[in-house]
């Protein structure tokens, strides 16, 4: 479980459509073989640590259903570490279960900070709401404006300096995954008669 509030910005290493391979050092020290770790905010299990970085196998259904595929050495990553009992939750509750990979719309400055807003494809965008939390990329956001086709949320400077989306263009695939909660409304209220 993770919260959506993202420890470091790594670099990839490695990328051969298998295996991943990112320089990090905030999360390094204490990611062990074995331990799971939200890139771009998909949940992966580490299967080497360095000195410099980690590695991770990436299987069918994680190329299938993310964006991880197209990373490319070089490429920046939200990193974050799962959250423990003792963890404050400043974001929102996070699986790093992607639902879906979106697209960046457009990305405008607005005061020191930006509007970010991202077409999502239908099977997510049923889940959101307005006022309510999404994750993007591996980072909780809550969700300003939507329509029909896309989605909006408010970045403050410290989102863009501490994140992925400094660097963000219209186009750039994203990482999206719902609340929860949401989904499992959806499925219990499957069976109640209407």
């Amino acid at each position: 479980m993770f919260t959506g509030i993202i420890e470091e910005l790594g670099a990839v290493q490695e990328a051969d459509g298998t295996r991943l391979g990112v320089s990090c050092a905030t999360v390094l020290p204490d990611s062990d073989v074995g331990a799971s770790l939200a890139v771009n905010g998909v949940c992966l299990t580490v299967i080497e640590r360095g000195a410099s970085g980690l590695a991770f196998d990436l299987s069918d259904e994680t190329l299938r259903r993310t964006a991880l595929g197209r990373l490319t050495v070089g490429d920046r990553v939200n990193l974050e570490r799962p959250a423990t009992v003792s963890s404050r939750l400043g974001g929102h509750l996070v699986q790093g279960h992607v639902d879906g990979v979106g697209r960046v719309a457009s990305i405008e400055p607005a005061g020191g900070g930006a509007w970010l807003r991202i077409s999502a494809p239908d099977d997510v965008g049923r889940y959101l709401v307005e006022k309510g939390s999404v994750t993007v990329d591996g980072v909780s956001l809550t969700v300003a404006a939507l329509d029909d086709r896309t989605f909006a949320v408010a970045l403050i400077p410290h989102t863009l300096g501490a994140t992925t989306f400094g660097s963000a263009r219209a186009g750039d695939p994203v990482n999206l995954e719902v609340d929860v909660i949401a989904k499992y409304v959806e499925r219990l209220l499957e069976g109640v008669p209407r």
